[in-house]
């Protein structure tokens, strides 16, 4: 049974193909969380539903996963909230420097019921561009990989540090004195061997996973942005299912989501054990201090910068909660 189709009105028994595409390795959290939806909605669909998973960019890269899914080559997607700036313009609120302290602040932050979770879960341009939002996956909090020590924005002037496509990420690394350097996920690593990147900014698992460590000197604990997925599917796709099916889809969509949230944290810790142990790089934490000296030049100025781009009443709910406003 071809992708996308509905077999229901031809007569035939109700089988579908899901394919989902994403850019990380297997052994990431977006990975282990894509395994664990794959299994568990095959189960309780009864097989109804196949699932087809393409990680590492094996079918879709950064470039055009965004397409495939609009255009229904892919029934499903995680990409990275950074990625849909120009598709869903308030999403761009993950990508605000210091939203969480902490991974534990994710849940409470962005539940559905705060004005940050409205923009996830009931985010009106995502639904005209054809993408039902099914949940949020963690990545965990970004670190600053670099060839040389930061402790400060000043040790960041004048160097290029790949970022995921977003104004957000790209004024703050300016604001802190750097070159902000869109770049494919897939072609990080080359672009740091190369020296073509000076350094980036990512979570534990992806620069381990990736081998970004071997190739850099310094990573900084900095937990300074958060990396979240947006589970979506092809709306279209979605609304072809019996409403039985659709049950099951969401039901394993929020119970990846909690597994996801747990599996994060665990991967980040082992990928920070990998590192460690294998001595190419040297992992620095900054004090209480050197972290509020980052913190100080972009909050609450980044903030106010997209008050209208991502909305007013979410960044008085952010500032007041920041003790801000």
């Amino acid at each position: 049974m071809l992708s996308g189709c509905n077999p229901a009105r031809s007569g035939e028994a109700e089988n579908y193909t899901l394919k989902f595409s994403h850019v990380t390795t297997a052994e990431t959290p977006k990975g282990r969380a894509a395994e664990f939806f794959k299994k568990e909605l095959e189960e309780r669909s009864g097989g109804r539903i196949t699932v087809e998973l393409y990680p590492n960019s094996e079918l879709y890269g950064d470039k055009d996963e965004m397409q495939a899914i609009q255009s229904g080559a892919v029934q499903m997607l995680a990409p990275a909230s950074a990625k849909f700036t120009t598709v869903a313009p308030s999403l761009q609120v993950l990508d605000l420097p210091f939203l969480f302290d902490t991974a534990a602040d994710i849940p409470e932050v962005a539940s559905p019921e705060t004005e940050v979770g409205k923009a996830i879960y009931a985010n009106e341009d995502l639904e005209a561009n054809g993408m039902k939002v099914l949940g949020l996956w963690d990545s965990g909090m970004k670190q600053i990989h670099s060839n040389n020590r930061t402790l400060a924005p000043a040790d960041m002037r004048g160097k290029k540090y790949r970022i995921q496509p977003s104004d957000v990420l790209r004024t703050q690394i300016e604001a802190w004195g750097g070159i902000p350097t869109p770049l494919a996920f897939a072609e990080v690593y080359n672009g740091l061997q190369q020296g073509l990147l000076d350094g980036g900014e990512n979570t534990y698992s992806n620069i381990q996973s990736q081998n970004m460590h071997t190739v850099q000197k310094y990573i900084t604990e900095l937990d300074h942005g958060y990396i979240g997925y947006i589970l979506v599917i092809n709306s279209d796709w979605y609304e072809s299912m019996p409403a039985d099916l659709q049950r099951v889809l969401e039901e394993v969509a929020a119970d990846s989501s909690a597994y996801n949230r747990e599996e994060s944290q665990k991967v980040n810790e082992e990928s920070k054990r990998v590192i460690e142990e294998a001595g190419t790089t040297e992992i620095v934490i900054p004090t209480e201090e050197e972290r509020e000296a980052f913190k100080d030049v972009v909050v609450p100025s980044e903030y106010e910068k997209y008050r209208d781009v991502i909305g007013p009443e979410i960044i008085d709910e952010l500032l007041e909660r920041q003790g801000e406003s």
